[in-house]
């Protein structure tokens, strides 16, 4: 247990967004996918996970991490449209409402609540994402479900403090997110595999060299005089620990940069991928549509659409 307080000690958490939603019409999205992890609580209606349509129940959650593709049923599962996530991001005003008044959070009919955000051990590792956690339901957590509502209410108002108050509740249910993955003993093998690479600090120099120059040379032999270890045995060592290999997970990292300057900066997207590490902008946007499912520039109008 001491283990997981260092990691949990060292994790960076950053709320993204959070919303109350009113499913218009039933959906089916293939292949959904997002950067940040999503902990979604089912106040009325229907939400299926998976090809299965595993049913969430109304009060409980679903947590799905980020770099996960999932499939995610919206509304009645006996006959809903299935849809692309292009399709799903390109016209989400079509499948979903947002609520923006506190005291409707949940009472509507068909509608659900959900908070986005980041949790990285040392500012630059994915935490649940290199965990190998797939999505799961939780049940029954009113502590849990409280301050997703609470997260909320507080993101609709413009009192004093706001972001603070946000800010440490987002940090609440990382923590209580973990806590549940451990008091119910779920993913143990993944857990006790993927979770020792945290102690390596050869490994976290590297972690910590690549997240600040994304922009700049990230070959084997860079990543070798880093870890100290020869270039030959660099990317052994790497999966070794990790489980991917060095340059595809720098690529993933690239990319969720990407998605962070198409979401807070007017940037343009040769600009953006030669900020990340790509030169030849039609590859760098042939890569992101194949690792995101819908390209650069749809992105960025999905951005525009979030308030919904």
């Amino acid at each position: 247990m001491e283990d997981y307080n260092k990691i949990i000690e060292s994790l960076g958490v950053k709320f993204i967004k959070a919303r109350n939603i009113r499913i218009l019409q039933p959906i089916t999205i293939k292949n959904f996918y997002d950067v940040e992890n999503t902990l979604l609580i089912l106040y009325n209606g229907d939400v299926c996970i998976g090809d299965e349509k595993t049913k969430v129940e109304a009060g409980d959650m679903l947590f799905i991490p980020g770099g996960k593709h999932v499939t995610v049923t919206y509304g009645d599962p006996s006959n809903p449209k299935s849809v692309s996530n292009e399709e799903f991001m390109t016209h989400r005003e079509m499948y979903f409402e947002g609520n923006h008044d506190p005291k409707l959070i949940g009472h509507l009919p068909n509608s659900f609540g959900y908070v986005s955000f980041e949790a990285k051990v040392f500012d630059s590792v994915n935490f649940f994402n290199s965990l190998d956690v797939p999505p799961f339901i939780i049940k029954r957590e009113d502590h849990l479900a409280n301050t997703i509502n609470q997260i909320l209410a507080e993101d609709m108002t413009d009192l004093a403090g706001k972001g603070r108050i946000i800010k440490i509740k987002t940090e609440e249910i990382v923590i209580e997110v973990v806590r549940y993955i451990l008091k119910n003993r779920l993913f143990v093998e993944q857990l006790v595999t993927n979770s020792t690479y945290f102690k390596d600090p050869r490994l976290i120099d590297i972690f910590a060299y690549i997240k600040d120059n994304l922009g700049g040379d990230l070959s084997n032999k860079v990543l070798a005089n880093v870890a100290n270890v020869s270039e030959d045995y660099v990317g052994q060592y790497f999966k070794m620990l990790t489980g991917i290999n060095p340059q595809d997970y720098i690529e993933y990292q690239r990319m969720e940069s990407a998605v962070g300057l198409l979401r807070t900066s007017k940037k343009s997207i040769r600009a953006i991928g030669a900020e990340v590490g790509y030169k030849d902008t039609a590859y760098f946007c042939r890569r992101f549509k194949m690792m995101f499912g819908i390209p650069a520039g749809k992105m960025r109008r999905r951005e525009s659409l979030m308030n919904v």
